[in-house]
């Protein structure tokens, strides 16, 4: 629900559970910013993947619970078909995966300074 392509997993999410054909400037508009080049250039980019170490865009569209279908490279359109329920998706909090640790305090001493960084050069 969050990084990049967090619009297209809101949207998708909004949308009726039925057949959604689009094409890239509509999703890009859903976006807010162009898509990257190599999702005109390479087929693969819309495939679809489950949870895991799967490409964020497809996992934007895998989490709210769709797939891509009917994908279109010249004409640059695709369909959006119900896939899984999103329920059915194994849930976790992302700090239990990937906890917060300090980096601790400044060293004692330390100075940003350019003199301080730069007197052994004088």
């Amino acid at each position: 629900m969050r990084g990049k392509y967090s619009k297209l997993y809101t949207h998708l999410s909004s949308r009726p559970a039925q057949l959604w054909n689009t094409t890239f400037r509509e999703i890009e508009s859903v976006l807010g910013f162009e898509l990257p080049a190599s999702a005109r250039l390479h087929r693969p980019w819309w495939a679809n993947q489950r949870v895991g170490n799967g490409h964020s865009q497809a996992l934007a569209w895998s989490i709210a619970g769709w797939e891509t279908a009917d994908v279109d490279m010249e004409a640059e359109t695709l369909s959006f078909k119900p896939g899984h329920t999103p329920e059915a998706l194994p849930t976790f909090n992302l700090d239990e995966v990937w906890p917060v640790h300090s980096a601790g305090g400044w060293p004692e001493g330390l100075s940003l300074r350019r003199e301080d960084m730069y007197e052994d050069r004088v």
